[in-house]
């Protein structure tokens, strides 16, 4: 896993498809309830909760959005934005239920996982 530095980045700016997996991947991120969530390159994800592991897969759809899949059923497609730091570092992932209208904002932890 790479660390979390990359090229500068603006807050709120939608993450662009090609650049997607290489966000995902860069660190596991941390959500406001403490959870974390790990992506792999090969399209797996783990998502921790309160101890709880549960498995599920992700990948960039054809209209350049973020799809995560959840068995047996669950799909869910969001936009992604980035979360900068001041110094226009990306610090984490904004995702956005477009249907919803629900937001969920993953921090980078580095070395969490």
């Amino acid at each position: 896993m790479s660390t979390t530095k990359g090229p500068p980045v603006i807050d709120g700016d939608r993450i662009n498809a090609a650049d997607i997996p290489s966000a995902l991947t860069r660190a596991p991120l941390t959500y406001a309830d403490d959870a974390t969530q790990v992506f792999t390159p090969d399209g797996r994800t783990v998502y921790t909760e309160k101890g709880v592991r549960s498995s599920g897969e992700w990948k960039v759809d054809e209209d350049g959005r973020f799809q995560s899949f959840w068995p047996p059923s669950e799909y869910t497609t969001y936009d992604v934005s980035w979360i900068a730091g001041s110094d226009g570092q990306a610090i984490g992932i904004r995702f956005a239920d477009p249907k919803r209208g629900a937001t969920f904002d993953g921090r980078y932890t580095p070395g969490r996982g």
